[in-house]
């Protein structure tokens, strides 16, 4: 007989009087028993703002935007009300390409298995430039099936009209073609440092795609801003997010000159993101900008229609290391989960191995399954702006969307983005946050998993510039001779340069004609990744090792039991094998004589001192002193910092170095290396 159910009382949390942030951090504070709260407990950002380490509504309330709905104006929490519920978002896959018919073979591969878009780069194909070598590529594939991808670099003319030469000969109905195919002539200038042609050219261009494609291909776009120059030079959020919108307003004001309203031409732009290592930083990045181009085109006077922005996204390469790049995988799921979370309408995820080699058919499987993962196996097309309501992600979008538009309005008062890159005032503010990045790396305040921590020794290196695609032996196309007058009659219009691709004529040859005035020169902004300086020692390890048979050691003088100095001991050990050294280890020595005579005869390239702070005083000058007087060209290191009565000592009796958490990690890997005889 079943028991009468007796039902749950209500509990009632009136009685729980709910503390306040101050509150809380009084308590915070008596915790740290005397260390400094603000030190502690807080962070800068490279962005200039102050992460706490408690968020509540009080910190929300300010940020008004917060209280709108998915596709209510203002578009914070996305720009449509169902979410990717309705429409997913778009599995964008680049592949490495070589020849026409190994880029179908990738295309059609990645479509085939998940892929969802169309991509290519015409800039980076130098063997896909004639009509016949777009008809190798496409071969076989419905180009109205699938939305594009494509950033054309200065301007989409060639590209809109190398389609155009290939659906009037395939039969095409070409107001079929969807997605984008645009340009950003001043991101590509700011990569670059100079243009084939001169900016007011491209803009005329832009001006030529823009009303052409509304008539032909309507359904296309043809501005597409990127971030990744920026982001790839070092960038924070906020300088990718000002330069990004300042580029925005240089094509608004350009193109409503030439006549187009402000609808007709932020309809068609279109913003590609680069998502980084700061994970929530990243989502409040992509929900701060999609504020902020509303606020924008409502200045403008823009509709609630065009104030949607159309959001791309891609995995850092900045990030990407070439050592452990498996561990890349999980960057890049990480930066994926954020960018959906953020709410992109497209995705692309770098293979594991794009930073070291042509990706093969594994490390793109493994990068697109990734997203359809994503999609199909975690259901994240369910949840609607599943950042929404976080006390944390709502305060730190407010804050970031303020930064960004305080920069935003530095840029303009110089005059725009062009004036600001002619000065040189982006470039320097990006090498600045660079220099940053790096000495926080180098200090390893930033932590960067296989390169400055937690180094896998035991691993073989991808072999770099492999050839990795099933028809990776195919010739490519040789572009035939063309007659001068099918290029010299061009006159801009993209029928014009549809009959001259039709004709025979080359990519280059349509650019050079096409490209006319004087070109604007910049500072480029340099491509980086953040652990370059770590791995280009590292190499130079693995190089002196190939050479002499021998590889830089570090001896460890172990003092005492286990106990005494393991703590020391393992940290000494994950510190060197960051550059890639061999560590010698033991399991501890009883006194100073037989851990020199051990040392000296280990013939390393330097000793690390291993033990505590209470021995190192009788320990450290002795045990210096010994191992200098036999092997004077031996570095001695001590594993800890020393006490400000004693370092003086120490010095004076030979020691080269401490090292600590918050040692220059790559200063003094350098030194042991020019110690070991490499430059």
């Amino acid at each position: 007989m079943d028991k009468e159910k007796t039902p749950l009382p209500v509990v009632d949390f009136c009685e729980f009087t709910p503390p306040t942030y101050e509150e809380w951090k009084e308590e915070a504070i008596v915790s740290l028993k005397g260390a400094p709260f603000d030190k502690k407990l807080l962070t800068k950002t490279y962005e200039g703002i102050t992460l706490q380490p408690l968020y509540t509504a009080e910190h929300a309330a300010s940020f008004a935007a917060k209280d709108g709905l998915p596709g209510q104006e203002g578009y914070l929490r996305g720009a449509t009300a169902a979410g990717y519920s309705a429409k997913p978002w778009l599995i964008a896959q680049y592949g490495d390409i070589s020849c026409p018919q190994e880029a179908n073979a990738l295309l059609s591969e990645g479509l085939n298995k998940g892929a969802t878009a169309i991509c290519f780069n015409p800039n980076c194909c130098p063997k896909i430039t004639t009509l016949d070598d777009i008809k190798a590529f496409f071969k076989g594939i419905d180009i109205t099936g699938y939305p594009f991808q494509v950033f054309c670099g200065t301007s989409a003319a060639p590209a809109l009209a190398l389609l155009k030469a290939y659906t009037d000969e395939a039969g095409l109905d070409a107001s079929c073609l969807t997605g984008v195919v645009g340009a950003d002539p001043l991101g590509k200038l700011a990569l670059k440092g100079e243009n084939q042609g001169s900016i007011a050219g491209y803009y005329d261009q832009m001006a030529t795609c823009l009303k052409w494609a509304a008539k032909n291909m309507p359904q296309l776009k043809t501005i597409f801003i990127q971030g990744s120059m920026y982001h790839e030079g070092g960038a924070s959020a906020v300088d990718e997010l000002a330069a990004m919108f300042a580029a925005s307003i240089a094509y608004l004001d350009a193109l409503t000159e030439r006549g187009f309203t402000v609808d007709e031409i932020a309809e068609k732009m279109v913003f590609s993101f680069s998502l980084g290592a700061n994970f929530f930083m990243e989502i409040a990045k992509l929900r701060a900008a999609r504020l902020l181009w509303a606020q924008l085109i409502e200045a403008y006077g823009g509709s609630t229609t065009a104030a949607k922005l159309d959001a791309r996204a891609a995995t850092s390469h900045f990030t990407a290391t070439l050592y452990d790049p498996y561990v890349n995988i999980l960057r890049a799921t990480t930066q994926a989960f954020c960018g959906v979370v953020g709410g992109v309408e497209a995705l692309t995820v770098a293979p594991f191995d794009a930073a070291i080699r042509e990706s093969d058919e594994h490390s793109r499987r493994v990068a697109r399954n990734i997203q359809v993962m994503l999609q199909n196996e975690f259901n994240l097309t369910t949840p609607i702006d599943p950042a929404g309501g976080s006390w944390y992600i709502e305060t730190l979008t407010g804050q970031l969307a303020e930064t960004v538009w305080g920069k935003l309005q530095a840029i303009e008062k110089e005059g725009g983005l062009l004036a600001a890159l002619k000065v040189g005032t982006v470039q320097n503010t990006i090498a600045e946050t660079l220099k940053e990045r790096f000495q926080k790396l180098a200090i390893r305040a930033d932590k960067a998993v296989g390169s400055n921590m937690y180094p896998n020794m035991q691993e073989t290196p991808l072999r770099r510039g492999e050839l990795c695609s099933p028809v990776a032996t195919l010739p490519a196309n040789e572009p035939p001779i063309v007659a001068p007058s099918a290029v010299a009659n061009i006159d801009g219009s993209i029928c014009a340069i549809a009959g001259a691709f039709t004709a025979g004529a080359t990519m280059a040859q349509i650019k050079t004609a096409l490209n006319k005035g004087e070109s604007e020169k910049v500072t480029p902004i340099i491509p980086h990744r953040w652990t370059e300086q770590f791995e280009a020692l590292r190499s130079k390890t693995a190089a002196h090792k190939d050479k002499t048979g021998r590889n830089i050691e570090i001896f460890l003088a172990n003092m005492g039991p286990l106990a005494q100095h393991k703590a020391r001991a393992d940290f000494s050990a994950g510190f060197m094998e960051v550059g890639g050294f061999t560590v010698l280890k033991n399991d501890g020595f009883a006194d100073i004589a037989s851990a020199a005579a051990a040392a000296i005869a280990s013939k390393a390239q330097a000793t690390v001192i291993c033990s505590t702070d209470d021995t190192y005083p009788q320990i450290v000058p002795a045990l210096t002193l010994a191992i200098k007087a036999q092997a004077p060209h031996m570095m001695v290191i001590l594993a800890g910092m020393p006490a400000a009565e004693y370092k003086g000592s120490y010095m004076e009796a030979g020691l080269d170095e401490c090292i600590h958490i918050k040692a220059d990690c790559l200063a003094v890997l350098g030194k042991i290396q020019q110690a070991g005889g490499i430059e």
